[in-house]
């Protein structure tokens, strides 16, 4: 009898604990790690390096899938999003084409200030690079005058219309009085390549899309569109340095679908946290020139998203939609 109430009183201790124990949520299925770029490029770099790390530290139940939807400057990714409304097994890693695609593309009916923010891993940032061989290229002056000399023969790379190097370049074009042809590829891993083989004259990758080809001496940054120099590049200068008012930064946050419920976004957001405090993760932005100074989260990032949405919209209106799509 005594054996029996004892059974009864831990089977009555279980059934009172067991919903306390259960009520963390934790993903049931896969949980689909979108990136709205191609292979290759930062955005895919840092969504495979996250997605690495979580299976590495076991910081999920299940595992994460990095899918890549480029399409229409990342407009599939937006959409897919948007329809995924309510769904806590789908979350996105973005970039600054988060705000500039549903501008220009005002019929995607898409609203980035409804989708869910997780968390700001980090601000990338923006280099001027072309190849070695072009030993006429010392430093900005050098270049703006090769281009001006090639005018509409100057080939630049990038990742689409609307992408955050055709705002750069535009921001370029009109600060310096030329016009370029921009050409457009799948992601910033293949432009990367196209300016190695030379079928692009200049870019404005991030580092982490030039690192190894620059680390192999095959290209070379002339200058970064930041407010100060960062550690990697310590001896190339800034544009503001130059007296050329051009900065110019790519946020990389995590967000999910509209609607997401409260438990997992508590979930992701303490997930990323743990991401963005890790060693790897930090000394990732130092080595790939990241900005990597606090994750914001929660109504501050739905902040940040809200003052971007609307400085994009200055930004478009101040070098015109159809220089950055090339209309």
């Amino acid at each position: 009898m005594k054996y029996l109430k004892t059974l009864l009183a831990s089977a009555l201790a279980l059934a009172v604990s067991a919903p306390v124990a259960m009520a963390e949520w934790q993903p049931r299925k896969p949980v689909e790690f979108i990136i709205m770029a191609g292979t290759g490029g930062g955005a895919d770099q840092i969504a495979r390096l996250l997605q690495g790390l979580i299976e590495q530290k076991g910081l999920s139940s299940r595992p994460f899938i990095p899918i890549n939807k480029p399409g229409g400057s990342g407009a599939e990714a937006l959409r897919y999003m948007q329809d995924k409304a309510g769904d806590d097994h789908t979350v996105m890693m973005t970039l600054n084409s988060f705000y500039t695609t549903p501008i220009i593309q005002e019929d995607l009916g898409v609203d980035v200030t409804q989708f869910t923010p997780i968390g700001l891993m980090a601000m990338d940032t923006f280099l001027l690079w072309v190849h070695t061989d072009r030993e006429d290229i010392t430093d900005l002056d050098s270049y703006v005058a090769a281009v001006k000399g090639a005018g509409l023969d100057w080939k630049v790379g990038g990742t689409g219309s609307g992408q955050e190097d055709s705002v750069l370049t535009a921001m370029m074009e009109a600060a310096f009085d030329y016009e370029v042809t921009y050409i457009p590829f799948p992601g910033g891993g293949t432009v990367a390549k196209n300016l190695i083989g030379k079928q692009i004259d200049s870019t404005v990758n991030n580092p982490s899309e030039q690192l190894a080809f620059y680390e192999a001496g095959d290209s070379k940054p002339l200058v970064q569109f930041t407010g100060e120099r960062m550690a990697a590049f310590p001896d190339v200068p800034t544009a503001r340095e130059l007296g050329v008012d051009i900065e110019y930064y790519m946020q990389r946050s995590v967000n999910g679908p509209p609607g997401m419920s409260a438990e997992a976004v508590e979930f992701y957001t303490d997930l990323f946290q743990t991401l963005f405090d890790s060693a790897e993760w930090q000394e990732f932005c130092v080595s790939d020139g990241l900005t990597c100074d606090g994750m914001l989260k929660g109504g501050d990032l739905a902040s940040f998203h809200a003052s971007q949405v609307e400085a994009h919209k200055k930004l478009i209106a101040q070098v015109g939609a159809g220089a950055i799509t090339g209309e």
